[in-house]
């Protein structure tokens, strides 16, 4: 028989549980962007990527936005279906990562959240917010995408024409499909899109 102390600790972890694996409604959802600016391009200072504890990249995010610095945080809509019925959310482009620029201030007042395990240098600031704009794009013009979560190898392409035009990737083929793998250099991963190949061109 359990004593009252370990049922009342086998509770705890229980009610610990349903909280992690709660979803949030859309409108919980902090904004992907600071609503300060219209694009990451707009973000000024340097950037830095915060390594987040496990499922903490949103909540990581209001506190960045209670403290007014600026931060990118991607995100994927799904659909699951619990209890019979079909639910709409946000799920990060990047599990346990999110982006955010300021200064040495800024990033101290990041680490001092404790939500994140670390603050990843960026060496190429440059490269890092062209990459972040193609995700940005992407998103913004509604593109179905996945989590790549490896660096690509392939042909180095650019959409030519279309909603998604200027958009550049690397390709990667799988079972007849051809799909664009958007690129987070700093992080060895990125998020794809199905795409037709006819729209695409080789870079040089």
């Amino acid at each position: 028989m359990w004593h009252l102390g370990a049922q009342s600790d086998i509770l705890r972890v229980l009610a610990r549980r349903a909280r992690d694996t709660q979803m949030l409604k859309l409108s919980d959802n902090p904004p992907m962007l600071h609503p300060s600016v219209g694009s990451v391009r707009d973000l000024s200072g340097r950037w830095w990527v915060a390594h987040t504890k496990a499922r903490f990249e949103k909540a990581f995010a209001w506190d960045l936005l209670r403290r007014e610095i600026g931060y990118y945080l991607p995100l994927l809509q799904r659909v699951t279906i619990s209890s019979g019925k079909k639910r709409r959310v946000l799920m990060p482009v990047f599990a346990s990562y999110v982006f955010f620029c300021g200064n040495e201030d800024t990033r101290q007042a990041a680490l001092a959240t404790n939500r994140i395990c670390q603050a990843i240098d960026v060496p190429d600031q440059e490269q890092l917010i062209d990459e972040l704009a193609v995700i940005e794009k992407a998103l913004a013009g509604k593109a179905e995408l996945d989590p790549y979560p490896f660096a690509a190898e392939g042909r180095h392409c650019r959409v030519k024409a279309g909603p998604f035009q200027g958009l550049e990737g690397v390709v990667a083929h799988r079972a007849n499909v051809t799909r664009l793998v958007l690129q987070v250099s700093i992080l060895g991963q990125g998020a794809a899109m199905e795409i037709d190949a006819d729209l695409l061109e080789g870079i040089d």
